[in-house]
């Protein structure tokens, strides 16, 4: 992932109703959900789910399949972990890091 796609990322993200609509596809996993299904699920308004759900799928971090009548819409798994790369490629002064440390580093 470059700088611009991260940025792309980051900015979709940045809005606390894509942010709840990406993680609600994060957990429906690979099987996706309809834009009615989230909808309703969210309490979001159908007309202001598809803007964020374009905006989500122009930043590369969810994809659309249609199936039958329906859209499903799935998070980009790849593209969510090449965001989470991106930005701790070079954490830690390269050195691993440990999730339970306060700083976050393991040489911290």
């Amino acid at each position: 992932m470059n700088e611009d796609q991260a940025v792309s990322a980051l900015g979709a993200l940045a809005h606390p109703q894509r942010l709840r609509v990406f993680r609600a596809l994060v957990v429906a996993g690979p099987a996706g959900l309809t834009p009615s299904v989230l909808a309703d699920r969210l309490g979001v308004a159908r007309n202001a789910l598809s803007f964020h759900l374009k905006e989500l799928a122009h930043a590369g971090l969810v994809g659309i399949e249609q199936q039958g009548r329906n859209l499903i819409y799935r998070a980009d798994f790849g593209r969510m972990n090449g965001l989470l790369g991106y930005l701790t490629e070079h954490c830690c002064q390269g050195q691993p890091c440990e999730v339970g440390n306060a700083a976050g580093c393991a040489s911290c």
